[in-house]
């Protein structure tokens, strides 16, 4: 394996987050697959995080998403909240600023507490899932303009896109456990994944001055068995 295909991303007191060459994988020997699944999977079980570069994913795609995403925030609040986000089955649509209380937390009435506390989030998003469910259809601007017909089409092609990398990391999780690596592809394959996009409007500094508990979104823990944050 060559030097480069795993290093150090962050390296701060007990903190290690490696930076792992995810193409050492994908098109390595058996040996430096092996290598590689393993660096992944022990990124995972200690800091929790890794860094993936050379993943697969064109950096021409991240950047276009991002531009669709802050086009879409940019649109009048009237239209955005004509595709609200209505019910967790669901997970689609728009949810608007002061909407949700990202927290750690499971009793409905601790969260009100916490809410009380502390403020809501201060920030918008739009979740967006597989296409073809007719009970949970996702939320498109398709229906005002032609833009909204090109973020429709970014999107869905960027969230099959991810769908490929997330069966391909869980492959790698397969290889470093020492097991087929093809064992979680049936519970990957459906696509049943959640494109989040993530928007904090700004906020004048009196918000926090005044609630010093205010943040833009609280601790907590993310469900299924993989998230990735892009940065455009």
């Amino acid at each position: 394996m060559e030097p480069s295909a795993i290093s150090s991303a962050v390296s701060s007191d007990s903190l290690e987050i490696p930076l792992i060459d995810f193409s050492a994988f994908v098109s390595g020997d058996a040996t430096t697959r092996r290598t590689t699944a393993r660096a992944l999977l022990e990124g995972f079980q200690s800091a929790g995080f890794i860094y993936l570069r050379n993943h697969g994913v064109p950096r021409a795609d991240v950047q276009a998403t991002f531009a669709e995403s802050q086009k879409f925030f940019k649109r009048p609040q009237a239209q955005k909240e004509l595709m609200c986000w209505t019910t967790p089955e669901a997970n689609r649509g728009y949810s608007q600023p002061g909407r949700e209380k990202t927290t750690d937390l499971t009793d409905a009435a601790d969260i009100e507490a916490k809410r009380a506390e502390e403020g809501a989030d201060l920030k918008e998003s739009m979740e967006i899932g597989r296409e073809g469910e007719p009970d949970h259809p996702n939320q498109w601007p398709d229906q005002f303009d032609e833009d909204g017909k090109v973020f429709k089409k970014q999107m869905l092609a960027f969230h099959d896109t991810c769908k490929e990398l997330h069966v391909k990391v869980m492959s790698a999780i397969a290889v470093g456990l020492g097991i087929d690596e093809h064992y979680f592809d049936s519970f990957c394959d459906g696509g049943d994944n959640t494109l989040r996009l993530l928007h904090y409007p700004e906020v004048r500094h009196e918000v926090f001055v005044k609630n010093e508990n205010q943040v833009r979104a609280g601790a907590h823990t993310d469900y299924g068995n993989e998230t990735w944050v892009c940065w455009g």
